[in-house]
């Protein structure tokens, strides 16, 4: 088998996982790779009408990762209070075995007297935040949680600045958060948390 063969096995493989993404930005990011890769092979074999539709596939999703690159979004820290519980309960039941995957030991009944936030992202909502007061100085955040169409940092870097804002002003000192599952730990460490040598992520409100 020639080179240009595994480069067109490449860009097909590129583009059919980019099809089986949910999060829209990687999709794009993914199907950029592999329809310019394909497209380099239709080259490679002077199969035009191939570089010339891949090309064009190429194109779109760069305009549009550029797009949303540069849009600025609106964000929202929304407190879920007692008449909102039966929203948290049905958001944390349809997400529940997605939840499972990032927080493996959760279970709701631990969220009982817990504060509730929702995230909303240009007034969609998008993720889900429990935490609880560990001490007067110390906040525990037992979930942070964004749906799949929405799962990147900027959800993660809004909701420490927002909950800094807040906590910041009450005395509290850091935000803790603790978790065995590794993207759920490089998560952490993108939004500013650092690792402490008990294995704990420790984010220091400034």
């Amino acid at each position: 088998m020639v080179v240009y063969e595994y480069i067109g096995y490449a860009g097909s493989v590129l583009i059919a996982v980019s099809l089986m993404m949910k999060n829209i930005y990687h999709l794009r990011r993914v199907n950029l790779i592999g329809a310019t890769t394909f497209a380099l092979y239709g080259f490679l074999v002077k199969a035009y009408p191939v570089v010339l539709l891949n090309g064009f596939i190429a194109l779109v999703d760069l305009y549009y990762l550029i797009r949303m690159n540069r849009e600025q979004d609106s964000f929202r820290l929304q407190p879920l209070s007692k008449q909102l519980s039966i929203y948290f309960d049905r958001f944390l039941e349809f997400h529940w075995s997605e939840i499972k995957k990032f927080f493996p030991e959760c279970n709701p009944k631990d969220f009982e007297g817990a504060e509730r936030y929702l995230i909303l992202r240009n007034m969609v909502p998008v993720g889900l935040v429990v935490l609880e007061r560990q001490d007067a100085e110390t906040i525990f955040i037992k979930l942070d949680y964004a749906i799949p169409d929405y799962r990147d940092y900027k959800n993660g870097r809004f909701m420490v600045q927002a909950l800094s804002r807040k906590f910041k002003e009450e005395g509290v000192k850091k935000m803790v958060a603790q978790s065995t599952v590794a993207s759920h730990r490089k998560y952490l460490k993108k939004i500013g948390f650092k690792q402490t040598a008990e294995g704990r992520f420790e984010y220091w409100l400034t």
